[in-house]
């Protein structure tokens, strides 16, 4: 393109709370599910730019910020994110990895499970909790710990799902980390984690929508050209309706994920939070189901390795896990949007 053409192009004014120069999470979402809708989902694309830049983007210092930002957006650096405990579960609050000082230097000590592609990383964001908060509600302190860091060990763990992304069991013996590893406060509120997590939320449904158009898209192209019968299968009903049912769900799913996208962009964190976990339901439920109606739209041929549907039913049904299960976010939805009485 032509530079005089190109500087009359117009530019699309960034939303509030968004930094001038970059894109948002509605972008970042729409990458996401392109790459998914072709079979490429990328599952650090939700960890790496998504929680850990978003993070780091509004409490990092001015010295984090230079080093990660522009690395994590163009995929130079990637850093993964270090939560889950085992006996933590879903209660973040129950996290027992702890970081206590020692002069001018922090010291880690606990474990993590389920950490996806620290082999890749260059580090991974720790949430921890100070030696003086072992009780009470958490107040998360956030951690950049290098993945060549003494005292890190990292262990794969087997999984039955076919994933490129693998997972790890974290051991952290006395990690020792310079000051400046801290990530915002110490002694932070819980909107500095949860900074991270609705952006988890949103890039979660743009890749299990994206997984599902993938499905429907091959589902609806076997539908035109098997025949049966003198007849293309998709001409029945009982094939047509049910793939236009997913076509509808989808596109619902995605709706509500680019609301939250917008609200969080615009800088609504709460409203923000009840349309990104909205939008994840919505979006694993449509995914799974437009998966399953493929394969049996494909009849015997979908579980075969030439159409690569079966292969994918591990990777659809983590949307009703993770990041949060679908119980949890109805428990969200019924305390937040409805006021009803919390049960946990």
């Amino acid at each position: 393109m032509e530079r005089g053409r190109q500087a009359r192009l117009p530019r699309r004014q960034p939303a509030r709370g968004v930094r001038r120069g970059g894109a948002g999470i509605y972008e970042l979402a729409l990458v996401q599910e392109e790459l998914a809708s072709h079979g490429a989902g990328l599952l650090l694309v939700v960890v790496s730019p998504a929680i850990c830049g978003t993070i780091i983007g509004k409490y990092g210092t001015a010295d984090q910020k230079q080093e990660w930002l522009t690395p994590l957006a163009d995929g130079s650096k990637i850093m993964v994110f270090g939560i889950t405990e085992p006996d933590a579960g879903s209660n973040s609050h129950q996290i027992t990895t702890t970081a206590r000082r020692d002069g001018d230097q922090w010291v880690l000590k606990g474990n993590k499970i389920y950490i996806s592609g620290v082999d890749q990383a260059d580090a991974v964001l720790i949430v921890a909790r100070t030696e003086d908060s072992k009780t009470g509600k958490l107040k998360p302190a956030l951690f950049i710990v290098p993945t060549d860091a003494p005292g890190l060990q990292k262990t794969q763990m087997e999984m039955d799902i076919v994933e490129p992304d693998h997972q790890f069991v974290l051991f952290l013996d006395d990690v020792r980390l310079p000051a400046e590893a801290l990530v915002g406060e110490a002694d932070a509120a819980l909107m500095q984690l949860f900074a991270g997590l609705n952006p988890e939320r949103i890039l979660g449904a743009a890749m299990a929508i994206g997984m599902g158009r993938y499905a429907l898209d091959a589902a609806v192209k076997y539908a035109k050209e098997r025949t049966v019968w003198k007849t293309p299968i998709g001409a029945h009903q009982g094939l047509s309706h049910p793939l236009a049912q997913c076509k509808i769900e989808l596109e619902l799913a995605k709706l509500m994920m680019q609301k939250a996208a917008v609200l969080y962009d615009s800088g609504d964190d709460f409203g923000a939070a009840e349309a990104a976990n909205m939008a994840k339901y919505a979006a694993a439920e449509a995914s799974i189901k437009a998966l399953d109606q493929a394969i049996q739209t494909h009849g015997g041929a979908g579980l075969s390795s030439e159409y690569g549907l079966a292969a994918m039913l591990g990777a659809a049904r983590i949307a009703r896990v993770a990041p949060v299960s679908r119980e949890m976010i109805l428990n969200f939805v019924s305390q937040h949007s409805l006021g009803l009485p919390r049960s946990y």
